[in-house]
């Protein structure tokens, strides 16, 4: 992203690296940029205080990365929102990132995030598809993958959801869809590997192999492979090895 697209006293949304605001967008104003490091801009936010008493609007200064242009508004065609979509969610006087873990009558949704590890119930209203700048416009936040990639596929099958499985991408097969065939899932007469078509905020390429060096702790948020796929959880104990 080129930030002289942002001249001193534009709009924009800007992201804290703060503990306890990791994966938040807030709208602010581009106050200046920085004389002795150019990558680097004075912002002040449109909601955020400096303290409890809500006079002096708080103006941080943040890496050219942390910033972006509003998004464009939604399109007219409705997205069908289901478990496991990634989202923003209007929160706190900013946009969340989070997932959806669980569908409510009445067109609501219960959100996860991950950085607080908290679940809180949203009106459709108050959620969008996630977005990213890249290279001077909007795009769609998955990525794009070809014939023959290897992923992991989040399902929404009864007893399986909340699991990461791998899969090898066949090809497109639908706006944002992919058909895939799963490396550890078999179909019913379990003559051959399973195949569905699967939406492209629910595929994601291959971590990559992570060395954990300290070990894990007590409420540390890990993929478990369990039944052929990585289920999402939280350390509850850890146990001695003796």
């Amino acid at each position: 992203m080129v930030f002289q697209a942002f001249p001193g006293g534009s709009g924009g949304m800007a992201s804290s690296h703060d503990p306890g605001f990791r994966g938040s967008w807030f709208a602010g104003t581009v106050v200046r940029r920085e004389a002795k490091n150019t990558n680097r801009y004075v912002v002040e936010y449109d909601q955020l205080y400096e303290d409890e008493s809500g006079e002096k609007l708080l103006q941080e200064t943040l890496n050219w990365i942390q910033l972006r242009p509003p998004p464009p508004p939604p399109e007219k065609k409705k997205v069908q929102l289901k478990f496991g979509d990634e989202v923003e969610a209007f929160h706190s006087d900013g946009w969340w990132e989070g997932a959806i873990t669980a569908e409510h009558s009445g067109g609501k949704f219960v959100v996860f995030f991950r950085g607080s590890k908290e679940q809180i119930v949203f009106e459709e209203k108050d959620l969008r598809l996630p977005v990213q700048w890249v290279k001077g416009k909007w795009e769609p936040r998955f990525e794009q993958f070809t014939q023959g990639m290897q992923v992991e596929v989040l399902t929404d099958e009864d007893g399986l959801k909340g699991a990461w499985f791998a899969a090898t991408i066949i090809e497109p097969s639908g706006e944002d869809k992919y058909l895939i065939e799963y490396k550890t899932l078999r179909n019913d007469d379990d003559t051959e590997f399973l195949r569905e078509d699967i939406r492209a905020c629910n595929i994601r390429p291959c971590p990559p192999e992570i060395i954990v060096v300290d070990g894990f702790k007590v409420m540390d948020e890990v993929d478990a492979y369990y039944n052929e796929g990585w289920w999402v959880g939280v350390i509850a104990k850890v146990r001695s090895s003796a």
